[in-house]
């Protein structure tokens, strides 16, 4: 008799511990959360995105003589900056001693044929075959100046210098590459979504690595004309005016393209809600009656604590920022001051 009167009571006890649990976890469903909110506005923003790059030489040279020779005089080395026009180096002479004594007769002889043309001492053809002589001569004697005496072509930079003066130049590689450094270039890969907000002229900002702290200007100069399709990207370059020459050919960095300014929604980190395993993004839209509506959004990019919002919001709705972790869809809130 004890024994039942016993379990008896531990039934009791156990029904009222577990009413006692139950009226404890569907207490909160009475109480109203609290949440703090914002009203959406759209703010301009700057539009750019953030490449990396090798910078590049705006033009290279190689320079050497049109056939192999004797090097009688290295008037550069490697470092040297070089004007357009500049002696780099000489070669023999002999060749181009030899062509200028040619061409002078060849003029002589030119002078003293027009006399007679002009007189009617020779024919026209006659003339003419002189005149003709005098050109070839002429032609053939500037193609072994430029080949003899080597001139820088482009103000630039010496960055190789291959052979010695007294060497025989073998044709095997340049006697010297000039790399042209006012202005440098960098190629970026703009993705094909933003193709339609490339131009001509749109900004970009430098940050070499080499060189911390400092940031350059550019800007757009030439974008090519076709889209790889196996990357989606369009190639444009980049022109750094470099006036200083701080910058060198190599030197890696970041290039910030700024396309212009938009539009957009921001809001703060606080108010988006992450759907765990899925990648969507939500938020809580705040109704006429208090209640809040879940809503899917799409995303743009992360500026300092806030993102731009793409899709799913408009301007002067309003989102909770605080207190999501006790809403639903549908839930009745109180809006914290």
């Amino acid at each position: 008799m004890n024994k039942a009167l016993t379990l008896t009571a531990a039934v009791l006890a156990l029904a009222a511990c577990g009413q006692t649990q139950q009226n404890k976890q569907s207490a909160p469903a009475d109480i109203t959360p609290n949440v703090r909110t914002l009203v959406t506005s759209k703010q301009t923003v700057s539009v750019d995105n953030t490449y990396s790059v090798t910078l590049q030489a705006f033009a290279v040279n190689n320079i050497a003589p049109q056939a192999s020779g004797r090097i009688i005089s290295v008037k550069a080395e490697i470092g040297d900056y070089v004007r357009k026009g500049q002696i780099l180096a000489e070669m023999d002479r002999a060749n181009l001693d030899q062509a200028e004594l040619q061409l002078k007769n060849a003029e002589s002889e030119l002078a003293r044929t027009k006399a007679l043309y002009e007189k009617g001492g020779v024919s026209k053809s006659d003339y003419e075959t002189v005149e003709l002589n005098y050109k070839v001569r002429q032609s053939a004697c500037k193609n072994l100046r430029d080949n003899t005496v080597l001139k820088s072509p482009l103000d630039g930079v010496i960055t190789a210098r291959n052979y010695d003066q007294g060497d025989m130049y073998s044709m095997s590689q340049p006697l010297f590459v000039v790399q042209q450094i006012t202005p440098l270039k960098a190629l970026v890969s703009i993705s094909e979504k933003d193709y339609s907000l490339l131009k001509k002229g749109v900004k970009a900002e430098i940050v070499p690595e080499a060189l911390p702290g400092k940031t350059f200007a550019g800007q757009v100069a030439l974008i090519h004309p076709t889209i790889d399709p196996a990357t989606h990207t369009v190639t444009a370059e980049i022109h750094i005016p470099n006036a200083a020459r701080e910058l060198r050919p190599g030197m890696y960095g970041s290039a910030k393209v700024i396309f212009g300014s938009v539009s957009r929604i921001l809001i703060p980190d606080s108010a988006i809600v992450k759907q765990q395993g899925s990648g969507v993004k939500t938020v809580f839209v705040l109704g006429a009656d208090n209640t809040v509506e879940l809503r899917v959004i799409e995303l743009g990019r992360h500026l300092d604590d806030r993102y731009e919002v793409l899709s799913g919001l408009e301007e002067g709705e309003t989102v909770v920022t605080s207190g999501q972790s006790a809403l639903r869809n549908g839930t009745k809130v109180n809006v914290l001051e």
